[in-house]
């Protein structure tokens, strides 16, 4: 970064929910970071506890600290959306409610985010006391430096948490999908369309994993109460969400997406072949974001003959 140019501002936007039990030690956390030109963004959606209480505690000892409150619950999605609307620097660093990051988190990810629409860290895990539970991210989900959107067509590894994103970035994917696809699935997707995401090797926020995370608890629900109609029908709207959103200039992407949803409508023979043979032509990009070997890879793709995801 040329030190000639003055300072950009970066937003750290937290949406919150119900997180009174963490929050604290994630705000000290932002308030103790070595980069300080930051405003910090916290839009609570509707909480029952003492979270909003919490942030307009902060508001009024920090004048770079804003504290929202929702007139009526937006869900995850929407109230991240919100807070990213709201925020003003060149930067945003998207904040979970109950993690903490590491003091230097942000000028890492300035320093090196350059002509990239992201950035983002690996994560080490602690518990709901703060213990290191001896394992990092990188350890049980690919993070690399993602650089084509196919990488995106059924999942994503790239955390939200650990992300620090660019506001032409935020503009480009207005306005965020419904729960059908979480935010920071949504932003890395699109940032590929330029540019690749880069990935630093360290360690900058401790993740911390207990029985209240606000994502982990809606994916693992959310599995457990869809139907097999249901999970078809999803993955036929994500997957026209994302040929809805590809450019026109991405002809070769947007001519996958467009078969694959065509090859989603249905159980037939061609249908089941069709989509088989796109994730066996495109398994490396496709199935970039799991830890698999070549083998599972393939079995993998042979599934896909049966069934829809």
């Amino acid at each position: 970064m040329d030190t000639s140019l003055p300072l950009p501002l970066v937003s750290v936007v937290i949406a919150t929910y119900n997180g009174e039990r963490f929050l604290r030690a994630q705000l000290d956390s932002i308030l103790q970071q070595t980069y300080q030109h930051l405003e910090v963004i916290a839009v609570d959606d509707c909480s029952t506890d003492n979270t909003f209480a919490i942030l307009t505690e902060y508001a009024a000892r920090h004048p770079h600290f804003t504290a929202v409150s929702n007139g009526q619950n937006l869900g995850y999605q929407k109230n991240f959306e919100k807070g990213f609307l709201l925020a003003k620097g060149d930067y945003i660093a998207p904040c979970d409610q109950d993690d903490i990051w590491l003091p230097t988190k942000i000028d890492v990810l300035l320093a090196h985010i350059g002509e990239h629409a992201i950035v983002y860290c690996d994560s080490s895990f602690i518990n709901s006391t703060g213990e290191l539970l001896g394992k990092k991210m990188s350890q049980e989900k690919v993070l690399t430096h993602f650089d084509d959107p196919l990488m995106f067509i059924v999942g994503g590894s790239v955390p939200g948490h650990a992300m620090l994103i660019t506001r032409q970035l935020v503009m480009d994917t207005m306005p965020f999908p419904s729960t059908i696809m979480p935010h920071d699935y949504w932003l890395a997707f699109v940032a590929t369309f330029a540019s690749s995401l880069k990935f630093i090797d360290q360690t900058l926020v401790l993740y911390r994993r207990h029985d209240a995370n606000i994502f982990g608890s809606l994916n693992s629900s959310n599995k457990q109460k869809e139907t097999a109609r249901q999970r078809k029908e999803n993955a036929q709207h994500r997957v026209k969400l994302l040929y809805d959103k590809c450019p026109e200039h991405l002809s070769e992407t947007k001519e996958v997406l467009r078969k694959l949803y065509n090859s989603y409508q249905s159980y037939s023979i061609t249908n089941n072949f069709t989509r088989m043979m796109i994730f066996f032509k495109y398994r490396k990009q496709i199935l970039s974001y799991k830890k698999r070997n070549e083998f599972r890879r393939c079995l993998y793709c042979l599934k896909m003959f049966f069934k829809i995801t």
